[in-house]
């Protein structure tokens, strides 16, 4: 195997050895230890404050630590941050070749085997944990245990583990006992999700998300203090004169014993009435405002509200909106995809191959949809007129595959084949025998004036009067980008085609079928 000398992308050589050691470990001692703290506990609108502000000055290890909190805690928001991580790793991944030559294919190549690997879906949702936290740190691991540079993995670091550059606010370094490092080329796959513009640590979905689940946490506090004061009816424990101190303390003990044990026992002359607790109106608040901040949170990750809230007309606009709003989805496949041409597409290709002027490129969203109807009628209406299609290609895009050799076909239908004498057999009834037969052995019908004068027509020869109509039509058609530039480029030629000659052979034959039938010629 060729030996490459290994640069970065500006020159500077990058040891091998470097390259296949783990640089961002979790280690017990240390900075990266795996464990964390939780933010959420004790969160007030304060502390909230003091944390998004220590991100802002370059200490994000809290923020952090509460975007994890809330994608445990808050189910809402776990469920649509997972569906827009889930989806956009969902889509068709493509690579497209730099060129046509050998070599651009060999990279394509090259490129589809890393991507094929059975655990890159995965890999893709933890790329795409910078959508919440704004931005995600992933470790290629190299294997070069067969003579080749290949991931064994791409591992999801802790972004507790890094920080930015005081002086920029935007250089990744990572973090370690002996200080910040910087990330080595060829080494990370740097992910940095723009939900808006501005400091990369500003930009993903947590830092909006936060104030909504802390006014959510103290909705569902309220909301469980009140279920417990009014979601149990009240006990009422009576006693009769003359009960002393200590018949009233047993009677307070089995009314606490009822709410606990749901077991008790008193004197026959006391007695315990338990009253409705009947509160109407009240508990929907707590409902309603959660119901409110959870859409907040969808219209903020998803684009929309209709597939996770319950609407009238909700499966028909749920079918406008499936799961997140297209626009978004498109953006961050386009994010997605330029980071892994910049931080693992090239260098695989260096690694491999040395470095190139062009590179392959993955391209990650949804197939174009083809109307198939409009083009199967389109087709059938140009090729007519000269529009030269490839069967393949046309194959392609209706989606049916090229058929084997030895594999049956489906033909067109064919018109029932005349009666002939040799079928007479096939024929039951006798009458039916006999009008075939003598059908068979009619002489054909003779030809009228009209009848005659097509037959001169095309005796004599009808492609010179239409070779000027057609000519030149067929490269036209062939600049047609779609059915409207067809259809001009027809009009035009009907326009200016050349239907003198025609026109006057027609009118020809038009007056001398006339003349026939004024004169009730028949021959």
């Amino acid at each position: 195997m060729v030996e490459f000398k290994l640069l970065d992308a500006y020159g500077h050589p990058i040891p091998k050895a470097e390259l296949r050691r783990e640089h961002a470990a979790p280690t017990t001692r240390g900075v990266r230890q795996p464990s964390g703290r939780h933010q959420a506990p004790g969160l007030t609108p304060g502390k909230l404050a003091r944390i998004l502000r220590s991100a802002i000055d370059g200490d994000a290890e809290a923020y952090l630590e509460l975007a994890e909190d809330m994608e445990e805690r808050d189910l809402h928001y776990a469920g649509v941050l997972a569906i827009r991580k889930r989806q956009v790793a969902g889509l068709e991944i493509s690579v497209e070749a730099a060129g046509d030559d050998a070599d651009s294919q060999k990279d394509a190549d090259l490129v589809r085997e890393v991507i094929g690997r059975d655990n890159f879906l995965d890999e893709l949702v933890d790329i795409l944990d910078a959508i919440g936290k704004s931005f995600s740190a992933t470790e290629i691991v190299w294997d070069t245990s067969e003579g080749q540079w290949m991931p064994a993995a791409l591992k999801y670091r802790d972004p507790r583990w890094f920080t930015f550059d005081h002086i920029d606010g935007d250089t990744l370094l990572l973090r370690d006992v002996d200080g910040d490092k910087p990330l080595m080329p060829g080494k990370w796959l740097v992910h940095r999700a723009k939900v808006k513009s501005g400091l990369t640590i500003r930009g993903g979905l947590a830092r909006s998300v936060a104030w909504t689940f802390l006014f959510k946490s103290f909705t569902l506090k309220d909301w469980a203090i009140f279920c417990e004061a009014y979601g149990q009816p009240l006990r009422l424990g009576k006693w009769g004169e003359g009960a002393s101190d200590e018949d009233k303390d047993k009677l307070l003990s089995a009314v606490a014993s009822i709410g606990t044990d749901f077991a008790a026992i008193i004197p026959q002359s006391m007695a315990i009435e338990f009253i409705k607790a009947d509160v109407s109106g009240s508990h929907e608040l707590y409902e309603k405002r959660s119901d409110w901040l959870d859409r907040q949170v969808s219209k903020l990750v998803l684009g929309q509200t209709a597939t996770t809230d319950a609407q009238a007309g909700g499966y028909a606009v749920g079918k406008v909106h499936d799961g997140v709003r297209e626009d978004i989805e498109r953006s961050d496949a386009m994010q997605l995809a330029a980071t892994l041409n910049r931080d693992l597409v090239r260098p695989l290709v260096d690694f491999n191959h040395g470095r190139r002027k062009s590179y392959p490129k993955i391209k990650i969203g949804r197939p174009d949809v083809v109307d198939i109807e409009k083009l199967v009628n389109n087709v059938a209406k140009l090729v007519p007129l000269g529009l030269k299609v490839g069967m393949t290609t046309m194959r392609d895009r209706i989606g049916i595959p090229d058929p084997d050799a030895d594999e049956e076909l489906l033909m067109p239908s064919r018109a029932a084949p005349a009666v002939h004498p040799s079928e007479e057999e096939r024929l039951s009834d006798k009458d039916t025998k006999v009008a075939a037969q003598s059908a068979a052995f009619l002489p054909p019908a003779p030809l009228d004036a009209i009848d005659r004068a097509v037959k001169d027509i095309v005796d004599d020869g009808w492609e010179p009067m239409v070779q000027p109509i057609v000519a030149g039509l067929e490269d036209e058609l062939l600049t047609a980008r779609s059915e409207e530039d067809a259809r001009a480029i027809i009009a035009r030629r009907i326009e200016t085609m050349g239907v003198a000659k025609l026109a006057e052979v027609l009118a020809r034959a038009a007056f001398s079928a006339r003349i026939a039938g004024e004169a009730g010629e028949d021959l």
